[in-house]
Parts: C-alpha cells; structure tokens; sequence
C-alpha cells in the first residue's frame, strides 16, 4: 500500500530564503542550495557540531556506547523539527538547521559543566550555553578566510539565541542579556525583545519532545528507573499500558521502543492541533507578524503541558537526582572547576596559540580563553585534560 501522506502547501507566516534578511559578511548565493540549506551544511561541517559526538546531558560519554550523546540528540531533534515543519508548511531546512545547532554551545558533562562554568566566570560576565553557541559561530569557528565565524543568515541567528522567547523587554534593553550577546556587533539586529520565527519555535518543543522521551528510554536502559514507576504518571503510564496490553509478553526492549515511539507521536500530534488552533486564531501571514506576537505560536495544549511536567518532576527526582547520576555529576563538577582554576592561575599551561591571547594570571581575557577552552572540550577530552593536567600517573 503506497503513503497516503500530502504534503501542505507553504504557510504564508513561513520564513522565506529568498527574503533572507541575510549574512553580517555579503556572499554570493549558492546556485545549488537555499540560503537555510548553506546554513545547514556550515553546521554539520564545522568542528563544534562534530565535538558533540562526545559530549552528553546525562551520562558521561565514556559510561557505556548506547546512550544518547549531544550528537545523536542533536539529530533525533532534527527529524522531529523537519516533520513538524513539513505538516504546518514552514521552512523544513531552517527548523532543521536551528535543531542542528541548539546544543553547539553546551559544556562538557551537560548541565553539570554549565553550573561550574557560570559560577567561575560569575566575575568576568559569566557563561550561558545559548550565548557561547552565538560567540562559535559568530567568532569561534575559523573556516573562511575573509571572516571569522560560519556567516550565517540572519533567521539562523535568530533563532540560535531567542528560542526560548524574547531574551528582554524592549530593542534597547540591555539588562539580563548574556555578555557574548551584548558583545556581538549589532547585538539590535536581531531584535531580542521579539520571539523568534516560527521554525525556531518548532525546534524549541522539538527538542523538548526529544530529550523528555528519548530520557525514558535511556534512565530505563541504565537500570535507573522503571516501567513499574512509569506507570503511575499521566499518558506515560496509560501509553506503556496500551503496549503491555496490546502485546502480552512482549520483550522489555520492545516494549519501551513501542511506548517511546507513540510517546513522541503523541506529543507531536498534541503540538500540531493545538499550534494550528493558535494559526487559525492569529491568521499570521508573515513570519514577523509571529514575531510580533504576545505569545509564542507554536505550542503545547494546556492538558500536554500538564502531562509534560509531571514527567518532567518524575525523571528530576528519580533520574537526574538519582544517586549514581550524583556521584557523575559531583566528579564532572570537581575535574571542570579545577581545570578551570588551574589554567585562570597559571595561563602558561595553555598550549602556545591560547596563552599568546591572555592577559596574565586572573585576567580578564585569560578567564574568557579559560572558559572557551574548557566550553569546548568533549567529555573525554575533558577527563583526559584533567589527569595530563593534575594527576603524577600522567607526564604529558
């Protein structure tokens, strides 16, 4: 039997590459690929999205090959974001692309390294993942040789730093804005005191709808939690019911991929009912009209979101909380902060190319070279660092 599945045709609230509100350095077009699809290929070929092979949320990478990396959530977010898109008529390359580079900027060891990072640059701006995911492929990433960064569009940036919704209360508002934000030339253009397009908005709850579910799958694989415990919550628990039911003895790794893969249905039909009740309500009919909106356009039903924090509560206090994920976590935060404070002390254990651009011990751009060192650096990288670095079993 052939897909009965017709794709809609374009929105008119969609962003358009041909209206582009372009580049920071002028390019010619690409005569093969849109301006997002260019946007797309810079992000898979640059050196932070490789990085993140190795990098984690959870689990430490080195814990055990199955569970997720910040690569493989990386692209699991894309597919749920192109699929989404592609159902409301928006540009699928952008969502993709906003999903592809979501998690450029995170740390090592994933909320642990984050914490570690603010709080020791908590006198020299402080740190934000969203922020340094600006700064890398504005200014870290060096590829071209006319200008430093990946020369993205207008709509990509955007998206990268706002969204989670308007980052202050007004253009000229500078309180609460991370410091790599306001330090970005033309930090105005992209207009922080709006929500973001509205692929940047599908990425957003795709990456909620990934890690949320793709969690249960992973704490329970790691022996953490259980189907058992699961099935005391809402939807989660009468979705493990309907396999369990509809499949008696069925194996356990069939049952949670079976629960997980209509959990994620579930979630993406409620955000697609409810995001095209809010388009019928709103009848935008450019992507700045969504911008200008008092509330976001895309989202979840009240009774999703009822459902998604009680999930949320669940694996906080029995996943990430759990004893084991503590013992990481503390070791995580122990090997940053000492990295951390050893290269602010003594910047001349930088390789030569990093302490050429410090300002001493403690200085201001010391801390900044510090921090995007460490910001930078995979979860094995990070380890390994630490033994060369303060350990007598390592020489090198």
């Amino acid at each position: 039997m052939s897909e009965t599945f017709k794709i809609p045709p374009r929105a008119p609230f969609a962003s358009d590459p041909l209206l582009s509100r372009g580049r920071l350095f002028k390019q010619a077009p690409s005569a093969t690929r849109t301006a997002f699809q260019r946007d797309r290929d810079r992000v898979i070929h640059c050196t932070a999205f490789r990085r993140l092979k190795h990098k984690t949320q959870v689990f430490v990478a080195h814990a055990d090959d199955y569970y997720r990396t910040r690569l493989t959530h990386s692209l699991e977010v894309a597919q749920i974001a192109r699929s989404i898109a592609r159902v409301l008529g928006l540009d699928e390359d952008l969502a993709e692309t906003l999903a592809l580079a979501h998690d450029l900027g995170h740390p090592p060891f994933g909320h642990a390294g984050e914490d570690v990072l603010d709080e020791a640059m908590r006198n020299y701006d402080g740190f934000d993942h969203n922020a340094q995911t600006l700064r890398i492929v504005t200014q870290m990433e060096h590829v071209y040789p006319d200008f430093d960064g990946l020369n993205l569009t207008w709509e990509t940036l955007e998206g990268v730093v706002k969204h989670n919704g308007p980052m202050c209360r007004s253009a000229s508002d500078r309180d609460g804005l991370p410091w790599a934000f306001t330090h970005f030339e033309g930090w105005e253009w992209l207009e922080p005191h709006t929500y973001a397009g509205p692929e940047a908005q599908v990425a957003a709850l795709a990456d909620d709808i990934a890690y949320n579910n793709h969690d249960i799958d992973d704490g329970l694989r790691a022996g953490i939690i259980t189907i058992e415990q699961l099935m005391e919550l809402p939807l989660v628990g009468d979705t493990f019911e309907e396999v369990l039911s509809a499949h008696p003895g069925l194996s356990s790794n069939r049952v949670i991929r079976e629960a997980v893969r209509r959990l994620i249905g579930k979630w993406v039909n409620d955000l697609l009912d409810e995001s095209n009740r809010r388009i019928k309500a709103n009848n935008p009919q450019s992507a700045d009209e969504v911008r200008m909106m008092s509330a976001p356009l895309i989202g979840f039903s009240d009774e999703m979101m009822i459902n998604i924090n009680a999930l949320r509560k669940f694996l906080l206090e029995k996943m990430y909380r759990h004893y084991t994920v503590n013992r990481t976590r503390t070791k995580a935060r122990r090997a940053v902060r000492e990295l951390f404070d050893t290269f602010l002390n003594e910047p001349d254990l930088l390789n030569d190319e990093l302490n050429a651009q410090t300002d001493g011990p403690r200085g201001k751009a010391t801390a900044r070279i510090v921090c995007d060192y460490i910001a930078g650096m995979t979860d094995t990288f990070a380890m390994e660092e630490h033994k060369r670095l303060l350990s007598m079993d390592s020489y090198l």
